[in-house]
């Protein structure tokens, strides 16, 4: 069974996007974890959103943890998850453990640009 196709295009069933995003392959992955830029960063760079990396400050959109700004920490590429610095959930035991968050429900205030190759694709049109 090809669990993957570089020909499909798009398609109204739920179940079918959720497959796609599920089954694209890392370097198709990085694209999706793409996260809307603010209104200061779209100005800018003529951009409206980019992908997501360690070092960016993110705004949480959505959620308990909504309105909290902080640097991004992690990135799950395989889960297409994103982990926010002081973003936890605490156990029933008192422990606290980093909560993953969808990259749609953030907004980047201010991107690290440490590596060339990001300056480069924000001077892109």
């Amino acid at each position: 069974m090809k669990t993957w196709s570089r020909s499909w295009v798009r398609s109204k069933d739920p179940s079918k996007q959720r497959k796609y995003s599920h089954n694209a392959p890392l370097h198709i992955a990085r694209k999706l974890m793409s996260v809307n830029l603010s209104k200061e960063l779209r100005e800018k760079h003529g951009k409206r959103n980019v992908p997501v990396r360690k070092g960016d400050t993110v705004k949480v959109m959505v959620g308990s943890h909504k309105g909290k700004v902080a640097k991004v920490t992690e990135i799950n590429l395989k889960q297409k998850k994103v982990y926010v610095d002081g973003v936890v959930s605490v156990k029933k035991d008192g422990t606290k453990i980093a909560r993953h968050i969808h990259p749609s429900n953030l907004r980047i205030i201010e991107l690290n640009l440490d590596d060339k190759l990001r300056k480069k694709f924000l001077e892109r049109k």
